[in-house]
């Protein structure tokens, strides 16, 4: 399993925006199959927000951030990012990134190695 390491979080007003950072502490995204973001708000399950398939880096995004957030990758930084812009205080929560050998698409038990999260907070 890699170790993930999130940055980026904060607190922003509405309209704001925020650019997580995704970086392993071991290994390499270009061993993975798919790297995503999912959030988890007080009280709610955690949700797939954005996923991108590290050798096509092709992209998927929830309906909810379609529009407004961009998931991103650079291999020669070993990092994975999600750029949010437009934020809304529905968008608060803790953003975890997840990384898997298959494609994960938006679901996390097809992910096995997460990060400890980042804290995202939106205020009206």
């Amino acid at each position: 399993q890699m170790h993930l390491v999130e940055s980026g979080g904060g607190s922003v007003q509405a309209g704001g925006s925020l650019r997580l950072s995704c970086t392993p502490s071991n290994g390499y995204i270009y061993n993975t199959w798919s790297m995503a973001w999912f959030r988890q708000a007080p009280g709610k399950e955690r949700e797939g927000v954005a996923r991108i398939l590290t050798g096509s880096e092709m992209v998927r995004y929830a309906d909810s951030v379609k529009g407004r957030f961009d998931v991103s990758l650079d291999n020669a930084k070993n990092s994975v990012y999600l750029q949010m812009n437009n934020l809304t205080p529905a968008d608060t929560g803790v953003y975890y990134c997840a990384a898997s050998q298959q494609d994960g698409f938006l679901y996390a038990d097809r992910y096995n190695s997460w990060g400890r999260g980042t804290q995202v907070t939106v205020s009206s």
